[in-house]
């Protein structure tokens, strides 16, 4: 009976993915084919696990890495204990929709969500049929409304007063900080709270705009610019990331620094940033998720969890072509992601 339920939903989900590929295009349709969905082995007892993310770009696909990882470090082998199931949005909250669906008619055993936006599309999939959802990469999770039922995973709340001092450490005269933000999204809508809130306590007045998309992004780098901000300080905003070296581009011509929040937006370009190591984040989600696949725990018994410390890193490159000097102490914790 369960092989005929698999086999039946799995005809279902396939009806339903080719849909989303034509709706979707190359976004969720080529990477969809990282890992094949509902093989035979499912039969066999493997868990079916559907992964859902919202778009690429390096901290959401450490999150992804990391998360298999962490499955492995807790006994569980791909293959052997669970089949993966892998989808991109591609920024694209009615691909996200359509996943969270398939994932449902697939009968999936977990669905994973990685931003909240996937989150979000596959908890209310999921509902109905009582399928676990664990998630990462989520900045608010209570004002994401993923903070009860079958869900858990794992917070990136940003270390905002870290990434504070360690501007004013590196532009002690600095008065005021720019940020682009997506309004939609309710991870930056919270960041951009925390840094208004806690900049007056640093020495800095904060400068925002806000956008819905990312064709409307530059544009807005140039206002704040126009507006002779001091510095950019980058959150780990989905649209915005997605367009991170057309803002360099921009930034570097006139001048001006951009921190950013994790270790890969200083890869790409941004001076420094106080920031988590999204690879570990992963691990600690997998792991939860382990849990909750072998029965250990169900996800209401296993609140969402949070990285606490955080790491410095600096692109020395970058510093030094914009004539920063890194004091002792900075330089003392940080890890160079150049060097």
């Amino acid at each position: 009976m369960k092989t005929m339920k698999r086999l039946a939903a799995l005809f279902l989900g396939l009806t339903l993915t080719l849909s989303l590929a034509a709706c979707g295009g190359d976004a969720a349709g080529d990477a969809g084919t990282d890992h094949a969905a509902g093989d035979s082995g499912d039969a066999a007892g493997k868990y079916l696990i559907g992964i859902s993310q919202y778009g690429e770009h390096g901290s959401l696909d450490n999150c992804r890495t990391g998360f298999l990882q962490g499955l492995e470090a807790a006994g569980l082998k791909e293959g052997v204990d669970y089949e993966i199931h892998y989808q991109n949005a591609g920024f694209d909250d009615s691909i996200a929709t359509q996943i969270g669906q398939t994932f449902s008619a697939e009968n999936v055993d977990m669905m994973v969500a990685i931003a909240t936006p996937s989150a979000t599309a596959c908890f209310a999939a999921a509902e109905d049929k009582d399928i676990p959802v664990i998630f990462t990469a989520i900045t608010d999770p209570v004002g994401a409304s993923l903070d009860a039922g079958n869900i858990t995973g794992t917070s990136d709340v940003l270390p905002v007063e870290g990434q504070l001092q360690l501007i004013r450490d590196l532009q002690p005269n600095a008065k005021t900080v720019g940020i682009v933000y997506t309004t939609s999204e309710a991870n930056s809508v919270y960041s951009v709270g925390v840094y208004e809130e806690k900049a007056a306590e640093y020495g800095f007045a904060i400068e925002t705009v806000g956008v819905t998309a990312q064709s409307e992004v530059t544009q807005a780098v140039d206002t704040l610019l126009s507006r002779g901000v001091d510095c950019l300080s980058n959150l780990t905003d989905n649209t915005v990331v997605g367009v991170l070296p057309a803002i360099l581009e921009k930034t570097n011509e006139a001048g001006v620094p951009v921190y950013g929040s994790e270790i890969e937006q200083m890869k790409l370009g941004c001076v420094a940033g106080a920031g988590l190591d999204y690879s570990k984040l992963g691990v600690q989600t997998g792991q939860m998720a382990a849990k909750v696949l072998r029965g250990e725990a169900q996800c209401q018994d296993l609140p969402y969890e949070v990285i606490e410390n955080f790491d410095l890193y600096l692109n020395g490159e970058v510093l030094s072509a914009m004539g920063i000097a890194v004091p002792e102490n900075v330089a003392a914790q940080a890890i160079d992601v150049v060097g």
